[in-house]
């Protein structure tokens, strides 16, 4: 008589949980691992922000976001590559931590599919005059009036475009912590050495 094993002890359906978690978020709004705390900098310099997963692919280990060229977080990765996510859904009582390595896609075909994508509405985060993080004298949008609604056409959100930038994130390791009543359980996933290993919760 075998004994069924749960599947938070058997790490290769921990892996597919996480993947099903992480595909889920791109087409479910109420998913919590839609939006990730993404965290990348330097030693002296380095700060996290909620970003939006809008792509996963699980065979080339990649998930991806959107962002602006002109945001901070760009300049950053320009100096250090290497990254962090961290999502947790309270429901599931799951939390993963990634480490990643980002390429910053920018005007090439990349970016070309996911503007194409990419609903009217939620181009006008690309329309705004000034980079994003830049000081205001007076509380603002950072749009012009004309476009500070939603009644801009098709047409002119096409000049988003050239802030637009999908920063594809490379999967190197991922780890795993579930918060279980009767014990909690924390595994490693090395995906550049092909490693897996338990850790203490």
């Amino acid at each position: 008589m075998s004994i069924e094993v749960s599947y938070y002890e058997n790490f290769q359906e921990i892996k597919k949980k996480i993947w099903l978690m992480l595909s889920d978020a791109i087409t479910n709004r109420k998913s919590s691992f839609r939006i990730p705390v993404f965290i990348c900098g330097e030693q002296s310099d380095f700060d996290g922000r909620i970003v939006v997963l809008r792509q996963t692919d699980k065979d080339n280990k990649i998930v991806q976001f959107h962002s602006d060229i002109r945001s901070d977080k760009i300049k950053k990765l320009k100096k250090n590559t290497n990254a962090a996510m961290l999502f947790y859904d309270k429901e599931e009582k799951i939390q993963v931590r990634l480490k990643v390595e980002c390429i910053v896609n920018y005007s090439n075909e990349v970016t070309k599919e996911s503007w194409s994508k990419t609903q009217h509405i939620s181009r006008k985060c690309y329309l705004v005059d000034s980079s994003p993080g830049s000081e205001s004298s007076t509380p603002t949008s950072g749009l012009k009036p004309e476009l500070d609604n939603f009644e801009f056409t098709k047409e002119q959100s096409e000049d988003g475009y050239q802030n637009f930038t999908v920063v594809q994130c490379k999967i190197k390791s991922m780890e795993w912590l579930y918060l279980a009543a009767k014990g909690h359980r924390r595994a490693m996933f090395d995906l550049e050495k092909n490693k897996e290993n338990w850790l203490v919760p």
